[in-house]
């Protein structure tokens, strides 16, 4: 039963890994670049904070993975 749960959570995780990379690879891109400081804060807040969000969003599936919850749809 533990193996059913890893393999649906392998999907998840990989694409959190690539969109978390993205959004870090973009801030860096935003703090390298010459621009004014103002515009480096908010193109490079926004990805970050996309990230972080990307990241809950992704504990919160692996929570739903592990109690049996994959479903939502079925309680309504």
């Amino acid at each position: 039963m533990e193996d059913k749960h890893s393999i649906k959570m392998v999907a998840p995780i990989v694409i959190t890994v690539i969109l978390v990379l993205y959004y870090v690879g973009f801030f860096m891109a935003c703090v390298l670049l010459p621009m004014p400081f103002g515009a480096k804060l908010l193109f490079g807040l926004v990805p970050l904070l996309l990230a972080g969000v990307c990241i809950f969003v992704l504990v919160e599936r692996i929570r739903e993975i592990r109690s049996g919850e994959e479903d939502d749809l079925s309680q309504y």
